[in-house]
């Protein structure tokens, strides 16, 4: 590898740790968004949720198609490509589907066990890749996976005593598999004249109609999805939330992602659940404050250290000894 593609890679995975930080930061936002939407606007689980993340891409969009106007009319380039439109559809729906399956099922187990299910799109890239080349993964990929998986179920304080595939447990896994079309709707080699913005674009404006559209018809009442826009706490998490895990991770992931393999891509982001619970350690406490609302802070443990050191040592494993780019490349 010369050094211009080590630089490259190197670049690509601090851009997607930091993309993993700000995902992190979302897990004390959006519940703190939560607690604070059952008191503004009460509704059922479906509702909920969507009130939770459907602004921050609504704000997202508007936000970013300000910007890429600019962009655009500085240069002599189209506006939107039928390609770029295609990319960014792809990923929006299959975002919207995941994320609202994930959020749903938490109504119906613990949160534990939905970060170790969620996390399962990191075993099952290398897997399907594996069939689609009909190429067993190396030991290297392999002992990766399952050192991720160990330690996030470690993290997460997962119970296999008290693990039962109900309906929370099935729609994780359901998520998990259109987070895996995800990282691999960003890898397909036929996007790759593709400029980030304008997927991202699309991305964001497919993730808000969708989610607006759910929430407004399954509110209690028509008004029922604006009432929390009136709170000023409401507002500022939900620009956090749009300026930080929306804008800035997704525009990252859709730049950067693209330099590696899906496989190490599925690996790194694995951390966010690590950066989530460092969140978590502090920031609760401190939204409360300001929400008035009821979320302590967690508490530093083992199952935090090990977690993370094992997820951190099989992210150090695959990137000493990276999948060559060209075998997993998508067609």
């Amino acid at each position: 590898m010369d050094s211009h593609h080590r630089k490259e890679r190197i670049s690509a995975v601090s851009m997607l740790l930091l993309a993993n930080a700000f995902w992190g930061l979302s897990f004390p936002l959006i519940k703190s968004l939560i607690l604070l939407n059952q008191k503004l606007s009460p509704g059922n689980g479906i509702f909920i949720v969507a009130c939770t993340v459907a602004p921050r891409f609504l704000l997202g969009t508007v936000i970013l198609a300000l910007w890429q106007s600019r962009k655009t009319s500085q240069s002599d380039q189209p506006w939107l490509t039928r390609a770029e439109f295609n990319q960014g559809l792809y990923l929006g729906i299959f975002g919207a589907a995941g994320m609202l399956l994930q959020n749903d099922a938490l109504r119906f187990m613990d949160a534990s066990t939905s970060a170790f299910l969620t996390q399962f799109y990191a075993l099952m890239i290398p897997l399907w890749l594996a069939l689609k080349h009909r190429k067993f993964p190396s030991a290297t990929i392999r002992i990766s996976c399952i050192l991720v998986l160990a330690g996030v179920a470690i993290l997460g304080n997962f119970n296999w005593h008290n693990f039962t595939l109900g309906r929370g447990e099935w729609e994780t896994l359901l998520c998990s598999v259109f987070f895996m079309a995800q990282v691999f709707g960003v890898e397909g080699s036929s996007h790759t004249d593709c400029r980030h913005g304008k997927v991202t674009l699309v991305w964001l404006a497919s993730e808000a109609i969708l989610l607006t559209c759910i929430g407004i018809f399954s509110g209690p009442t028509a008004n029922a999805f604006w009432t929390p826009w009136t709170s000023l706490p409401w507002l500022g998490f939900t620009f956090a939330l749009t300026l930080f895990p929306t804008l800035g991770s997704f525009s990252i992931m859709s730049k950067w992602q693209s330099k590696i393999t899906a496989t190490e891509a599925g690996l790194i982001y694995c951390f966010e659940p690590i950066f989530g619970s460092l969140f978590s350690l502090v920031l609760p406490a401190l939204l409360s404050v300001w929400a008035m609302i009821n979320y302590p802070n967690e508490n530093l443990n083992s199952h935090l250290l090990i977690g993370g050191a094992l997820i951190t040592l099989a992210n150090v494993l695959i990137q000493l000894n990276p999948p060559p780019k060209s075998q997993v490349k998508l067609e």
